[in-house]
């Protein structure tokens, strides 16, 4: 696994090795994101990436947030609660020598507390695939002040997804990944 873009284009990631089964760690391959940052930056959204705060939920390894500072995000706040994803996650931050563009936070996605920084205009999430945690994760960040009015969140799971307070504006297949694209329209 590598960054594909950006200032950081060509930086090699840790290794997952097993990775973490229990977890289900499953980084986003490298074709996957090269194509997500192609849409991003094919102009549909606007320039999502450009001076972005980016949160980054069920981070595992990182590699989805780093590859958007690598395109221009202002910074970076990754979510995850996994002991190897979390090595792994500390480990390339560390690589990409991007930590004062970083915050690393050891939490429950579905539980994730009180922001401390701006919302996110920017969401990458990446549950384990068929789970309900993506839906309930990112209703407690929507609620949670996590995210800013018109957020656009690009959710990978293993089959589309739709979730009340959320504009679905585009979904897309890669074998057993797809990637739904929702913007955020907050209650009231």
């Amino acid at each position: 696994m590598r960054i594909v873009g950006g200032r950081f284009r060509g930086l090699g990631l840790a290794p997952v090795g097993k990775g973490d089964q229990k977890a289900h760690l499953r980084p986003t391959t490298d074709r996957v994101r090269e194509n997500l940052f192609n849409l991003l930056a094919g102009g549909r959204f606007g320039d999502p990436v450009d001076g972005a705060e980016v949160l980054d939920v069920f981070a595992g390894t990182g590699a989805l947030g780093l590859e958007a500072l690598s395109r221009g995000a202002a910074c970076v706040t990754f979510i995850e609660n996994g002991r190897a994803a979390l090595a792994l996650l500390e480990a390339n931050v560390d690589r990409a020598r991007a930590a004062a563009d970083c915050r690393i936070l050891r939490r429950d996605a579905c539980r994730p507390g009180v922001p401390d920084g701006d919302p996110a205009s920017l969401v990458f999430l990446d549950p384990p695939y068929g789970s309900n945690m993506g839906a309930r994760a990112l209703g407690k960040l929507s609620t949670g002040g996590w995210l800013s009015d018109e957020a656009l969140v690009i959710w990978e799971d293993s089959a589309d997804q739709s979730l009340e307070r959320f504009k679905k504006i585009d979904a897309r297949s890669y074998g057993d990944t797809w990637l739904t694209f929702l913007r955020h329209k907050p209650a009231g």
